[in-house]
């Protein structure tokens, strides 16, 4: 091959090599199978993600709902010390705890109801003049209550005398703190009151008080017991012809007699703190009678006030 020939094989080759790449970069351009995309045509537009709602979970109804029924009160039996009302229940579970509220009725007075949701049985008064219209907060629903209650469900003898229940509507009572209760244990002859300090700022509660206030006192004989069980303070007053207190105020309780219909001439067994110069042992006719010193503390206790009476 002369030296001219082996020149023109050279260009040759080398146009040849030149030709190819360019194929290959146009074939790499236009989407050829083996070519590399420019990174300016892989950009593709994403849309943008949608937020997504998180919706807030609806509260689950607690109890019955709202009743707004305007009720005539005038034609319901009153619920008080006297009261005998077979359609309120007696308390289910007399040594439970309670919710730390009391209830009063706003000033028109309110129904009672023997169910949550019912039809009301009874009217408790704003106030009245044996008191017993502020009363311990068992239950707390949405819309109503269920409280302990004074009077009775049916008299020794011809019916159950334990301490009564209801239910009220939220909307027709004032609700208040109540921090403190009556301890009594018969069996100990002891009785003191308990205070439930409020909540600090962190949500922390300290512990419980409890101050002694009797470490003897009467109770109730074989034949007339102290009703046991959880009941509370209705009212407090002074009766100077029962000479027996010497002055003293007797701190009457909600609950009566479990064996006497009535007592003193009248038609109801009230059991009630009293001072009483005899008073250790089981000697009443029901009454626990205290000390001079015990029964200040007691009469300075709220209306309303729960008290328990164990064995």
């Amino acid at each position: 091959m002369s030296g001219s020939e082996r020149g023109r094989w050279v260009w040759g080759a080398v146009a040849l090599v030149l030709v190819g790449a360019l194929a290959g970069a146009s074939a790499a351009m236009w989407g050829g199978d083996r070519g590399v995309i420019p990174r300016e045509a892989a950009a593709v537009e994403r849309p943008m993600p949608t937020p997504t709602r998180t919706s807030t979970p609806t509260p689950t109804p607690v109890g019955a709902p709202a009743d707004t029924t305007a009720y005539d009160l005038g034609t319901l039996p009153a619920v008080d010390v006297f009261a005998v009302l077979p359609a309120l229940p007696v308390d289910d579970d007399p040594f439970g705890p309670l919710t730390g509220l009391v209830a009063q009725p706003g000033a028109a007075g309110a129904p009672v109801f023997a169910t949550e949701g019912g039809e009301p049985v009874a009217r408790l008064a704003h106030e009245q003049t044996y008191g017993g219209t502020v009363v311990p907060v068992i239950t707390r629903h949405d819309h109503w209550v269920r409280v302990l209650l004074v009077g009775r469900q049916g008299v020794p003898g011809s019916g159950d005398p334990r301490q009564v229940t209801g239910w009220m509507r939220a909307a027709d009572v004032t609700l208040t703190a109540d921090p403190q209760r009556v301890e009594v244990d018969l069996s100990d002859r002891t009785f003191a009151i308990v205070t439930t300090p409020d909540a600090s700022a962190d949500g922390s509660v300290a512990p419980e008080t409890s101050t002694l206030v009797a470490t003897d006192f009467g109770s109730g004989a074989p034949g007339t017991p102290t009703p046991l069980g959880r009941a509370f303070l209705m009212f407090e007053d002074v009766v100077p012809q029962y000479a027996y207190t010497r002055g003293h105020p007797l701190v009457y309780l909600s609950v009566q007699s479990p064996t006497l219909a009535g007592f003193g001439g009248q038609s109801v067994a009230v059991t009630a703190f009293h001072y009483h110069d005899a008073r250790s042992g089981a000697i009443s006719n029901g009454c626990l009678r205290v000390s001079a010193e015990a029964i200040g503390p007691l009469s300075d206790l709220a209306p309303g006030t729960p008290v328990y009476i164990r064995e």
